[in-house]
């Protein structure tokens, strides 16, 4: 994928990587994926449920190993992007922890004049109709919601953990889910023989291009990337 991004003709805006850095949270995974996410565009990464807070920071970051939250925020040409930490340490369901939503909701208001906010992070607010991701989807999220319905330059939400590309709404914004890069989750309705096989590995990796025009219009293109 990084590939890819890095052989386009045009610079983009960012990359956004919306969490599960590493599978374990080993030293050496996140050592790898910081050499494997250098790129001439922008790169901002958030955790996961298989990350962990004080590792990614350490060996992902390069900044003191803490367990707090990892917010962090990008300014782009006429858009700002919010990566939120929607991490539970030890566990895989997602929460945003009331530092988390102080953060964001500053990160709203600070931002320049009718200037549009991505928000992102990585477990979906809302089932996405795939059972081995809806029991470890993001929980409490009508505070999110009741903080969007604040903030008029909220603009959409970009999220990952499903492991398929998916979109739908949440808190009368977009709602657009990154495909897998690893993995692809089988949805109920593709299950055959074995339907505890939730996963395929053959599927290609795949990401999302998300436009926004001119005129305030946001489109979302899923690309496949083969070698």
């Amino acid at each position: 994928v990084m590939h890819y991004l890095e052989d386009l003709p045009y610079d983009l805006d960012a990359v956004l990587v919306t969490g599960d850095i590493a599978d374990h949270a080993a030293p050496a995974e996140y050592e790898q994926a910081r050499q494997l996410l250098t790129s001439r565009h922008p790169v901002v990464v958030c955790p996961g449920n298989h990350d962990e807070r004080a590792a990614f920071r350490q060996y992902l970051l390069g900044q003191p190993g803490s367990a707090a939250p990892i917010n962090q925020v990008h300014y782009a040409t006429g858009v700002v992007i919010a990566l939120c930490d929607s991490s539970v340490p030890g566990q895989d369901e997602g929460f945003l922890e009331d530092e988390t939503l102080a953060w964001l909701e500053d990160v709203l208001a600070q931002a320049p004049d009718r200037t549009p906010v991505f928000v992102g992070f990585h477990h979906p607010p809302v089932p996405l109709h795939a059972p081995l991701v809806d029991g470890i989807r993001q929980f409490g999220a009508e505070r999110l919601a009741a903080l969007a319905d604040r903030r008029v330059n909220l603009a959409a939400f970009l999220c990952g953990h499903a492991h398929t590309a998916a979109a739908t709404t949440f808190a009368g914004r977009p709602l657009l889910v990154a495909p897998g890069v690893v993995s692809t989750v089988r949805l109920p309705w593709e299950h055959h023989a074995h339907p505890e096989d939730d996963v395929y590995l053959d599927q290609p990796p795949a990401l999302a291009f998300h436009v926004l025009d001119d005129e305030g219009r946001l489109t979302t293109h899923y690309r496949s990337v083969t070698d």
